[in-house]
């Protein structure tokens, strides 16, 4: 490196942690970092990133704990192509960033676009890509910027869809992607106030998202509801005690899932195919369904498992059928005497 460059590269990098001098950023990244200690045997990581204000408060702690723990970050920006100035927006925020030394690759869909489902689509394209970037550079671990206010949201998202306490207790630290790359959430405790005043002070820009005022989309109409719930006394506290408690409960159900799954099911032909045990089929229906929602997101290669109802009735059949053939989240389950066979869909 030339030395100008690396000049500048310091004048950078000394920019960026002065900031970690003030008490409120200090406070976020002292958080940051001890939610990354559990990968700190890992030299390289990546980081999924968008122009918003939370996303580049990850950008900007993540360069910071770079330079500090002499680790090697990589940053993924996502264009999904839903909007018509989305590769400008990427291309900004990858020229805003060069200039703190934070550089960033876009990762541009170029399949069709649905007309409904957006959002869902959204998310399983950026996983996708985020995926396969991963898999190219040999990175097994994400970090996004998922924070409190996700947490709340998709608490009162996951209620008004039905989801049981798995559901509604499982958006956590810690994720996996189709149980290969695993998903970090260092600031899954933080509140979105706390991050914009982060990016405010130090990148000192970030781009609004028109969809987050859309109320066509049932999250944006659940950030209304919250702010009345807070009016009404119901803050943050008290949801974080009651998520913590659901979590303690999830866990332990969690635990028997997975016996169940390691006494009475067997994966063979290379993980493609699994065959279950009656056994598997008796134990109480919640069991049965996380188990059962385990092995489709293994063999159908899901970033979710099928909804709880569409499990929950085709349980319901193989416990009371002789023999029946059904698919369900893109595999193919077939019970043949006691057991039943599940293979992915061709």
């Amino acid at each position: 490196m030339k030395k100008k460059s690396l000049n500048v590269k310091k004048k950078n990098h000394k920019y960026l942690l002065k900031h970690l001098k003030k008490k409120k950023i200090y406070r976020v990244f002292k958080t940051f970092s001890l939610n990354l200690k559990s990968e700190n045997k890992l030299d390289t990581l990546a980081c999924g990133i968008s122009g918003g204000p939370d996303s580049l408060a990850l950008a900007f702690l993540s360069k910071c704990y770079e330079i500090i723990e002499k680790k090697k970050f990589y940053f993924f920006i996502v264009d999904h192509g839903l909007r018509k100035d989305s590769y400008k927006e990427a291309k900004l925020v990858k020229l805003k960033l060069s200039k703190f030394d934070i550089n960033c690759k876009i990762l541009q869909w170029k399949g069709k676009i649905p007309k409904s489902n957006i959002q869902s689509f959204a998310r399983n394209v950026r996983y996708s890509l985020l995926n396969e970037e991963c898999e190219r550079k040999k990175i097994s671990t994400l970090l996004t910027a998922h924070h409190f206010d996700d947490l709340h949201e998709n608490f009162y998202l996951r209620i008004m869809r039905g989801s049981g306490l798995k559901g509604i207790s499982s958006f956590g630290d810690i994720y996996s992607f189709r149980g290969e790359l695993k998903i970090l959430r260092p600031l899954i405790t933080i509140k979105k106030s706390e991050l914009i005043s982060i990016t405010r002070e130090t990148l000192k820009f970030y781009i609004d998202d028109p969809s987050n005022e859309n109320k066509a989309f049932k999250r944006v109409k659940i950030r209304e509801f919250i702010k009345n719930l807070n009016l009404e006394g119901l803050g943050t506290n008290k949801i974080k005690l009651t998520l913590n408690n659901l979590k303690q409960a999830n866990l332990a159900l969690d635990y028997f899932a997975n016996e169940n799954l390691r006494k009475n099911s067997n994966f063979y032909n290379f993980k493609k195919n699994v065959l279950i045990s009656d056994s598997f089929l008796k134990a109480p229906k919640e069991v049965v369904i996380r188990s059962l929602s385990e092995i489709l997101k293994k063999v159908g290669n899901k970033y979710y498992p099928p909804r709880g109802k569409s499990i929950n009735k085709v349980i319901e059949f193989y416990r009371t059928k002789n023999s029946l053939k059904t698919t369900l989240g893109g595999c193919v389950m077939e019970k043949i005497n006691n057991s039943v066979i599940i293979y992915k869909e061709s």
